[in-house]
């Protein structure tokens, strides 16, 4: 059965309870393999993996501990950017996120939304990515390349990673397209972003996910997006779900629900 959604569609609709229901780690799991991520891997708890308002361990929730202290410019391009989530929402007909109008999501955002089952495959020279939402796949360089110095920008920037560790694989990605936003509150990045993750295995069914967003131009100090996010292995036979956004699935959820939403909130 094809499960095809559009995106501004399941961020409105809210979380079902099966998605939402809390699944603990179990415990008395065997062993790590050394230097192996491969596998299907999803968040323990689903709604971690969702973040309607933000990133994770920062939502835009208003609290000072979430401030993220914007520089000038930072300030100047968040103020373009309505979200219909977040601190000051706005309809689903008024909002200007890409991604929801199906522009590709890019990175960071793709471990900042709607993080679902995500199988890596390793090589020597290279460690994939592919992602259930939007059915998008991601390379990072194992070869030991440095990262480039003036990269052109892409949609999921350029990645190198390394095992720093027998368990814990570090990768910096830079050249990420300024078009996308970093989450789906709407927070901005400029070209220079830089963003580290470390995939840390804790024991064979388990993994952790930390995530540190760098961007002198927009913020001013750096600011840890996910902080040990919590993942377990999946079933090697496990069928990921077809998740795309779909530009007549979208158009046909604002003629529904965007216009009335405008409406009552005037």
């Amino acid at each position: 059965m094809r499960q095809q959604f559009a995106i501004a569609a399941i961020c409105a609709a809210g979380v079902f309870p099966w998605m939402a229901a809390a699944q603990s780690a179990t415990s008395g799991s065997a062993p790590a393999p050394r230097r192996d991520l491969s596998g299907i891997w999803e968040p323990v708890r689903a709604i971690d993996g969702i973040q309607p308002n933000g990133a994770l361990n920062m939502p835009a929730d208003g609290k000072p501990e979430h401030d993220l202290n914007l520089t000038p410019l930072g300030l100047e391009v968040a103020k373009t950017h309505k979200s219909s989530n977040g601190m000051d929402p706005v309809p689903s007909i008024e909002e200007n996120d890409p991604a929801h109008a199906c522009e590709p999501m890019g990175f960071p955002r793709q471990n900042l939304f709607e993080v679902r089952a995500t199988q890596i495959m390793q090589s020597p020279m290279q460690t994939v990515m592919l992602y259930t939402f939007n059915r998008v796949w991601r390379i990072i360089w194992t070869d030991g390349r440095e990262l480039p110095k003036d990269p052109d920008p892409h949609w999921y920037g350029y990645s190198v990673g390394k095992w720093t560790d027998d368990y814990t694989f570090a990768v910096e990605t830079v050249g990420t397209d300024a078009r996308t936003w970093v989450d789906n509150a709407g927070r901005p990045h400029s070209e220079d972003l830089r963003t580290e993750e470390l995939y840390h295995r804790v024991d064979r069914d388990h993994m952790e996910l930390t995530m540190t967003i760098d961007d002198p131009k927009i913020y001013q100090k750096p600011w840890t997006a996910l902080n040990k996010l919590q993942f377990r292995l999946k079933p090697p036979g496990t069928e990921l779900l077809e998740m795309m956004c779909s530009p007549s699935e979208l158009a046909e959820y604002n003629k529904r629900y965007g216009k009335a939403a405008a409406v009552k909130k005037k």
